[in-house]
């Protein structure tokens, strides 16, 4: 119990100057100073968190176990920003305990300055433009997939249309899905798009092209193609232009550099794991 007290005695403290009444609160909350041993009591600590947020839900958003687990997080900034994001995209504890073992704020502040990386903690994940939705790199874990099994582009589109939940949770906030293999023709030729999906936030389509091989520039030059394509054809004037993103197996930075105009800002290539990164190395990256 004085471990969430400690870090979250900013908050705590607004309940002592707001008002009288929650003076009184915390006055009889707060955790006994003479105690020298607390630990997290399940019998007390729901009742305390419970009266906080009934009465200021504004600053507590979570629920008790949300907060417990928030407790294994050290970093303050890291802290805040898995509270906030839970918050907003009403994760459950088990997605929270998911998106923080996989190095979520990690991955997002890997492509972030010092700045936009303090951002995130005060703000969350904030998506305006195409650039801020992506991670690099990709979590797959949920799939099932082993990592030395051989299996095909269909078997990983198939395994991601199986847990199309999950698979729209770690792509990012205001992702629908539109569907998998979708046809246009061109001149009496058929072309079908892996996965189409659409962001609400930024209202434009999200084309996804799937590659478990060395990513090459065909592959660019393909999603390129299908982007074309939407913009010109398929999305309305009010709506964005169209996102391509290839999520491959292995990436090849010159490729895509060298491929891909300097002021491209629609098309991305991100490699895709299937098991959890070590945070430790994330983390060195970070820094």
């Amino acid at each position: 119990m004085r471990t969430f007290y400690t870090l979250y005695k900013s908050k705590y403290d607004q309940l002592v100057i707001s008002q009288t009444a929650s003076g009184e609160l915390y006055s009889s909350a707060s955790p006994p100073v003479q105690e020298k041993s607390q630990t997290l009591s399940a019998k007390s600590s729901p009742a305390l968190t419970s009266a906080v947020k009934t009465s200021f839900p504004e600053l507590f958003l979570l629920s008790w176990s949300h907060y417990v687990t928030l407790l294994r997080v050290k970093d303050e900034q890291e802290r805040s920003f898995y509270e906030i994001e839970s918050a907003q995209n009403h994760w459950s504890v088990r997605e929270l305990k998911r998106q923080m073992d996989s190095g979520l704020f990690e991955r997002l502040a890997l492509s972030k300055d010092k700045k936009k990386i303090k951002e995130l903690a005060a703000k969350g994940q904030i998506v305006e433009k195409p650039e801020d939705l992506i991670k690099s790199p990709y979590i797959l874990e949920f799939l099932g997939l082993e990592e030395k099994a051989v299996y095909t582009e269909s078997d990983l589109e198939t395994a991601i249309i199986n847990k199309i939940e999950h698979f729209l949770l770690e792509m990012g906030k205001g992702f629908l899905f539109g569907g998998r293999q979708v046809r246009f023709s061109l001149d009496s030729e058929n072309f079908h798009v892996d996965l189409v999906l659409y962001n609400r936030l930024l209202q434009c389509f999200v084309l996804v092209d799937l590659k478990i091989g060395k990513l090459k520039h065909q592959d660019i030059g393909q999603m390129q193609m299908y982007v074309n394509y939407y913009d010109r054809y398929v999305k309305q004037e009010f709506e964005k232009p169209t996102v391509g993103i290839i999520i491959c197996k292995d990436r090849s930075e010159a490729v895509v550099e060298i491929t891909l105009p300097k002021e491209n800002n629609t098309i991305f290539a991100k490699e895709y794991k299937l098991y959890l990164p070590s945070k430790e190395e994330l983390k060195a990256l970070v820094k």
